[in-house]
């Protein structure tokens, strides 16, 4: 009886934690962006064309600078499945072979939320993704006339 109940009391916590993982990974990615630079709305593939830095130059010439979380940070993780299709490590790889070849201009990347937004507020044609801004300096880019992803 007490090896049933141990089962039951371990398959219970299983099934909670990841209950509460798969919650946390669900958490929408909002898009922002110096007032400088990106327009009010793109269309998806064309936030993924500025992502693998495919497009260097908002329209009005202002060069695109991107802003990421670390992959190691749970915002990280979820922006490189969600727009990037891959995990967080081959995001580092695909934009080392891209700065390698000199291609594109690698993205600065932040350990906080904070940090990224005061980036992206005080440079132009700055572009990045979190779970959530209050900043209000910078602006929400809608996707596909969603505020979130």
């Amino acid at each position: 009886m007490k090896k049933l109940f141990y089962i039951i009391f371990v398959s219970a916590n299983i099934f909670a934690l990841s209950a509460v993982t798969s919650v946390a990974q669900t958490k929408p990615l909002v898009v922002i962006s110096n007032s400088k630079g990106a327009p009010p709305e793109l269309k998806r593939t064309e936030l993924v064309a500025v992502m693998r830095g495919e497009k260097q130059r908002w329209d009005d010439g202002t060069r695109i600078s991107i802003a990421l979380m670390k992959s190691s940070t749970p915002t990280g993780e979820a922006t490189s499945k969600k727009v990037y299709g891959m995990s967080g490590d081959e995001v580092n790889k695909f934009w080392l072979a891209l700065v390698f070849q000199g291609k594109a201009k690698a993205p600065v990347f932040f350990n906080t939320a904070t940090e990224l937004e005061s980036y992206i507020s005080q440079t132009p044609g700055a572009i990045g993704i979190v779970e959530e801004s209050n900043d209000v300096k910078l602006k929400t880019v809608m996707i596909d006339g969603k505020k979130s992803l």
